[in-house]
């Protein structure tokens, strides 16, 4: 399904081209509209995050009334089905057949490696984002952009903050069995170990696991238990661990807890470290501007976390990198130099710059599950600033190693 997004209204239209008639307009007045594309997950289990995609981005465009730097904005939303050729489809209609001048997204890391080549292929700027680590490392491309943060980009301050603040070192993992999960294994792993720490073990678990148990019985002793699982998976496993009687603190990365997961979770999940691109306790002006916008289109209880946070953010982005080219996207070479010249002092998510290899450059922050007015919250705790998809790793070293994987980095023992 696609459908449009487009608040140019009949009247408006109808004077503006009266106007015309008398009083020369400018350049960027008469151009058509600035059409993105977004591609997300509207049906299926990755819904609901793909839906916050949505809604982040469409309530920075109506805040400003679907125009920035003097472009009408046209936002086309299409939904990718949550699979890579579905997403590969997506993307080819929103690129030949609606003529987007950008692309947002996708959403998951193998529906990103399903567009990748062909988004490239096509000079078509897109602001990514799945964490994915190689599209912007290894195998980075001109026109992609990531805006996000890679897999394990909040994976380091979090092994950082469980040696240096909670004094642990000896760790276990438990894991969704596919890239996302080894990505951020692998971030925790690396920055554990480079800095005399260790995992013990590694657990990976399919990612429609409902019982948890036999992975439970698996964990050695050890100081901490690190868990990357995606969607609902994190509520099952921190309620069933508890459960068993597991006692190891918990920690895990930006989606075992995010804000818009985080009051699903019981009481079990007290006490649970977790890194996040963004908090929803951020008390800045910016953050309670983007608060106040979605709560105002979507309803008080919408559910506010680092997805809407992310392309909330990309709106401004795209707001910033237009200011630079006066308005004009018909470049493609032109737009994306301009993106990565983007540098916005404060956004919901914080400041944001990007690298040379087109990543972004994000405050991570560090925070502590427990109940606040009768429910499960997250309080930061730290603030770990400018965080790089290589952490404090010179990037030529870091690119010489293998792309984090199942197996890579390998165990000590």
């Amino acid at each position: 399904m696609t459908h449009r997004t487009n608040r140019r209204q009949f009247l408006a239209a109808s004077a503006a081209a009266a106007g015309a008639a008398a009083f020369p307009m400018p350049a960027i007045a008469q151009s058509a509209p600035l059409k993105i594309g977004l591609l997300t997950v509207k049906t299926g289990p990755l819904a609901a995050g793909g839906i916050h995609f949505e809604e982040g981005i469409s309530s920075f465009l109506k805040d400003k009334n679907f125009t920035v730097s003097g472009r009408k904005v046209e936002l086309i939303v299409a939904d990718t089905g949550g699979n890579p050729a579905g997403a590969k489809t997506k993307a080819q209609e929103v690129v030949e057949r609606d003529k987007v001048d950008i692309v947002l997204g996708p959403f998951a890391a193998f529906e990103l490696l399903a567009t990748v080549d062909y988004l490239a292929q096509s000079k078509m700027p897109t602001l990514a984002f799945a964490g994915a680590e190689d599209v912007t490392q290894r195998k980075a491309n001109a026109y992609l952009t990531r805006t996000s943060y890679t897999s394990a980009q909040c994976l380091y301050p979090l092994a950082d903050y469980v040696l240096n603040e909670m004094k642990l070192k000896r760790a276990a993992s438990v894991g969704d069995d596919f890239a996302f999960g080894y990505e951020q294994v692998g971030g925790f792993q690396r920055v554990l170990e480079e800095h005399g720490g260790e995992v013990v073990k590694k657990l990976w678990s399919p990612l429609n696991t409902a019982d948890y148990a036999p992975y439970v019985a698996q964990i050695p002793e050890c100081d901490v238990v690190c868990e990357v699982l995606a969607g609902s998976n994190p509520l099952k496993f921190t309620k069933q661990a508890r459960g068993l009687g597991m006692k190891q603190p918990l920690v895990g990365g930006a989606t075992v807890a995010d804000d818009t997961i985080i009051g699903a979770h019981d009481e079990s999940a007290a006490g649970l470290i977790n890194t996040n691109p963004y908090s929803l306790d951020r008390p800045t002006e910016q953050n309670k501007r983007f608060i106040a916008a979605m709560k105002k289109n979507y309803g008080d209880d919408v559910r506010i976390g680092h997805y809407a946070a992310c392309f909330y953010a990309n709106g401004q982005i795209i707001e910033a990198a237009l200011a630079k080219t006066g308005g004009k996207s018909d470049n493609a070479d032109e737009l994306v130099k301009a993106i990565r010249s983007v540098t916005l002092a404060e956004t919901p998510r914080g400041p944001l710059s990007f690298d040379s290899y087109g990543n972004a450059i994000v405050d991570v922050y560090v925070r502590r599950a427990e109940k606040q007015d009768g429910k499960m919250a997250n309080r930061t705790i730290k603030t770990y600033n400018k965080v790089s998809q290589f952490w404090t790793m010179d990037p030529a070293k870091f690119l010489a190693q293998p792309v984090f994987s199942r197996d890579y980095p390998p165990m000590k023992s």
